[in-house]
Order: structure tokens, then C-alpha cells, then sequence
């Protein structure tokens, strides 16, 4: 949440009441929550990495489509608190999506999905792709 900011005369130029949570913004909007993620590769794999803790398994939907994967899921509030007893309300409850232009070719029948201690891990098994060798003529 924001703290108020306070100008040189001690005047209060923003308050954080004047914004609506996260959660609040959304349930206004309507929106899904963005995952965020990390994406890198090794020789052979791409990985993705999402920290969803709370999100079961058969919570998430994980699909691959040509060189977009897809990750969709919804985190569950399992708890009844009054809004007025809330000190902060900054966690994200509810649907989110994620979609990710792969940055190589991969094999769509090798893709393994391991959720393990809140962290969300995808590997995707690169196509080898036979490089090219072009010939120069002088």
C-alpha cells in the first residue's frame, strides 16, 4: 500500500485510502490478475518459473498451442475476515492468466509441469532444429 506522502510543509500530497487495493481494483474492473513469471533456458530446455503459492494443482490450467503457452488458474480465499477489520489488504485473490510467446520451437508431447512449495515450474524440451549451412560464392 502507499504511506502517505508528505510534501516540505508537512502537508499530505497522497493518501493511501484514496486507492483501492489490489484486490478491490479488481473485483471493480472485473479483471484477472497477471501471473508473473521468470523465463530462461539451459542448451536443450526453456523453463518458466511462477511463485502461486495458495493455487492447487487442480487449480491451474497449463496449455500449449503452437509457440503460445498458457497458464490460467485461481487462487481461493478460504477465509472469512470483515473488510473493516483488514489493517492491509495488498494480496491478489481470485482468477489470473498468464500467456507466453515461447522464444524457441518446442516438442508440445514433452512438456512436464511440477508445482512444489508455491513455485509453479514448466519445462519445455527444445526442438533441435537442423541448422543451415550457407554456401558462399565469390
Amino acid at each position: 500500500m502507499l504511506n502517505n506522502l508528505f510534501n516540505k510543509k508537512n502537508q499530505a500530497l497522497v493518501d493511501e485510502n484514496d486507492y483501492p487495493s489490489i484486490s478491490q481494483w479488481a473485483e471493480e474492473k472485473n479483471l484477472e490478475g497477471q501471473l508473473a513469471i521468470d523465463v530462461y533456458q539451459t542448451p536443450k530446455e526453456i523453463i518458466i518459473k511462477s511463485t502461486i503459492a495458495g493455487v492447487k494443482p487442480e487449480e491451474l490450467k497449463i496449455s500449449l498451442h503452437n509457440d503460445l503457452l498458457s497458464i490460467k488458474g485461481r487462487r481461493t480465499e478460504n477465509f472469512d475476515i470483515k473488510e473493516e477489520d483488514y489493517f492491509y489488504k495488498e494480496c491478489y485473490w481470485g482468477s489470473f492468466s498468464r500467456s507466453i510467446i515461447l522464444p524457441a520451437e518446442v516438442d508440445n508431447r514433452q512438456v512436464d509441469a511440477v508445482l512444489e512449495n508455491g513455485v509453479l515450474t514448466i519445462t519445455l524440451h527444445k526442438i533441435n532444429s537442423n541448422k543451415i549451412e550457407i554456401e558462399t560464392k565469390d
